[in-house]
């Protein structure tokens, strides 16, 4: 990748790396300056809540750990801002950022830190994409300098279908771990019986659900390319990016198919050159 890669700025540190490496780090990178901080400092928070329910501490640790995080930002929206949270807390001010989405995102981390989210309804699995996907995107679009109420549509569309996209490529890594995000609704339709992920994700009726899943996907993917075509090119250039890179992964898991083995699907450097080349620049 050192072929695309940006440099970055001497003092563009601490966040920024934290997103190097992410599929979403050269949409950011493309942003005006201040944009482009703001939304490293939103990335920077994602990763590290995220990281925290993934990792391996005791469930008590993790939750622990994440009301912490709430404490700070209850603090931080007082006008208490610890030395830590100074970048954090421009950002917040700069771009009016609101406490419920930074706080909805530390929920969806507290359903995975809880315990093993295991064939969730499809009520349960909305609400945990709208935390941990949608809510991401609500901050995400006041930072790209999106009008409402297209902004919170475009959270709402783009976020559950970057969501599905990973639940259907970390099928195996999240079994591996405990984790089977699949709706129970459509397992049961499958004919596909109790929650045990390595189970699932071995069953020969396995692509039925991933299929009806890729469907509303694409759904949620034609619904955001909808939002952005009537959107300033400007304000949509990174969720552009984002939602084209993903939706490239997305058309690779159903040309794979959802058979055992299933090899890893990445964005190739064409591709991501292309999307970056055609939605990069204004």
């Amino acid at each position: 990748m050192s072929d695309l890669a940006v440099q970055i700025d001497e003092q563009d540190v601490g966040a920024p790396r934290r997103a190097f490496g992410s599929s979403f780090y050269f949409a950011m990178r493309l942003l005006p300056r201040a944009r482009r901080e703001g939304m490293f400092e939103v990335y920077s928070f994602c990763r590290r809540v995220d990281d925290i329910a993934d990792s391996a501490a005791p469930r008590g640790e993790r939750l622990d750990r994440l009301a912490h995080w709430r404490a700070d930002l209850d603090a931080l929206y007082a006008g208490r801002v610890l030395p830590e949270h100074r970048s954090l807390a421009q950002v917040i001010d700069q771009f009016a950022l609101r406490k419920e989405d930074f706080l909805a995102v530390i929920d969806g981390m507290e359903m995975d830190a809880a315990g093993d989210i295991r064939a969730p309804d499809l009520a349960h699995l909305d609400l945990y994409c709208d935390r941990v996907a949608s809510a991401v995107g609500r901050l995400s679009v006041r930072v790209f300098g999106m009008t409402e109420p297209e902004g919170q549509r475009l959270a709402h569309h783009l976020g559950r279908a970057l969501q599905f996209t990973n639940i259907l490529r970390d099928l195996d890594e999240d079994a591996a771990i405990g984790r089977l995000y699949l709706p129970r609704e459509k397992l049961d339709e499958a004919g596909i019986a109790g929650d045990d992920p390595h189970q699932v994700v071995s069953h020969p009726a396995l692509g039925l659900v991933c299929s009806d899943l890729a469907e509303r996907a694409c759904e949620h993917f034609e619904q955001a390319d909808a939002i952005m075509n009537r959107c300033p090119r400007a304000s949509v250039r990174a969720p552009r990016i984002m939602g084209e890179v993903y939706q490239g992964i997305l058309a690779e898991l159903i040309a794979r198919g959802w058979s055992p083995p299933r090899p890893r699907v990445r964005i190739g450097r064409l591709h991501l050159l292309r999307v970056i080349l055609q939605y990069g620049f204004v």
